[in-house]
This record gives structure tokens, C-alpha cells and sequence, in this order.
């Protein structure tokens, strides 16, 4: 829901690295680093003080994720060692930033997330697998789950309740694009 609208943002961006010739595997990278500090930053700063570093680090993650791949399509750099190097990165983003709930939340409900999280992907990724277009669409998508997890670093005593928002807004986000998917 958030994403188009974010992705409309980085129109200019995306033109300066084009300019500069920044390479998509390099904003990739960066944004597994974004994704692994933030995770660090939730399990390691002060209750409520997180969230001033987590949200412009899941910001960066985000334009990373967005970038990565259209900054490919720009260039005709496009490549499955590239597309397998996106998706690999995004999980691991996503993961990491998720483990760093570990520091507030029981360590069954940060898995739940975890798995539910990941669903999105996995069905678009099937789906794309049957040759059909890259689903996206749903409540509760990547950008969705960035700014979950930077209310939970303001508001730590609210991580488990905000977990169990994404792990099952995520699986309504899976059910949905697999119905689209299936149509």
C-alpha cells in the first residue's frame, strides 16, 4: 500500500546514482546493512530511544530495496545473479531487523514474525516461478513492516502486540496475493 507512493520519492535519486554509476548489486548490499543495524540498534539502544536511529535506518532499507532493481532496469544491468542477490538481501534484511526484537519481545513470537514476514515473498516468488507478474499488493507488505517495527522501537512494551500485527498482516498479505495469483 505504502510502496508505490515511497517509490515515487526516489524518482530523483535514482537519476543520481544513474548519473554517478552506482551499481544495483552496491545499493543491494547497502541495504542489508541498513536492515542488520537496525537490527542491532532495537536490541542494543535504550527502550523508546531506538526507534530515532531504526526508522531512518528501515527508511534507508527501504530506498535501497526500492532502488536496486529499477536502478538495473536504468542501466541494463539486469541479471538473475543480480535478481537472486536482491531477494537473498531482502530477506536477510528483513530477518535481521526482526532478530533485533529478540532483545524485546519472547523469542517464539519474533520467529512467528519472522515466518510470517517471509510468506509475502515466498508467494510472489512462486508465482513468479509460474511465469506470472511479481505479486505485490496487501496490508501489510514490506514498507508496512518497516514502520511496524519502528513504532515497536518507540514503544517497546507494545513489540509483542506489534509482532503479532505482523505476523498475521503479513500471512492476510500472502493469502491475498496467492488468491491473485490462483484467479
Amino acid at each position: 500500500m505504502l510502496k508505490p507512493w515511497y517509490g515515487e520519492r526516489l524518482a530523483g535519486l535514482q537519476q543520481v546514482m544513474v548519473s554517478r554509476g552506482t551499481h544495483p548489486d552496491t545499493v543491494t548490499g547497502a541495504g542489508v546493512v541498513f536492515g542488520v543495524l537496525a537490527g542491532i540498534a532495537i536490541a542494543m539502544l535504550p527502550a523508546g530511544w531506538a526507534a530515532l536511529v531504526v526508522g531512518p535506518l528501515l527508511a534507508a532499507r527501504l530506498a535501497a530495496a526500492n532502488l536496486d532493481g529499477s536502478l538495473a532496469r536504468a542501466t541494463g544491468q539486469q541479471s538473475r545473479r543480480g535478481a537472486v542477490l536482491n531477494e537473498v538481501g531482502d530477506r536477510v534484511a528483513e530477518l535481521a531487523v526482526l532478530a533485533g526484537c529478540l532483545a524485546v519481545a519472547p523469542a517464539w513470537l519474533v520467529l512467528l514474525a519472522m515466518l510470517g514476514a517471509s510468506a509475502p515473498s515466498w508467494i510472489a516468488l512462486a508465482g513468479a516461478a509460474t511465469g506470472a507478474p511479481r505479486a505485490n499488493g496487501g496490508p501489510v507488505g514490506k514498507t508496512e513492516r518497516c514502520l511496524l517495527i519502528t513504532v515497536a522501537a518507540a514503544l517497546p512494551g507494545a513489540a509483542s502486540l506489534i509482532l503479532v500485527l505482523i505476523g498475521a498482516g503479513s500471512a492476510v498479505t500472502a493469502l491475498k496475493r496467492a488468491r491473485d495469483l490462483t484467479r
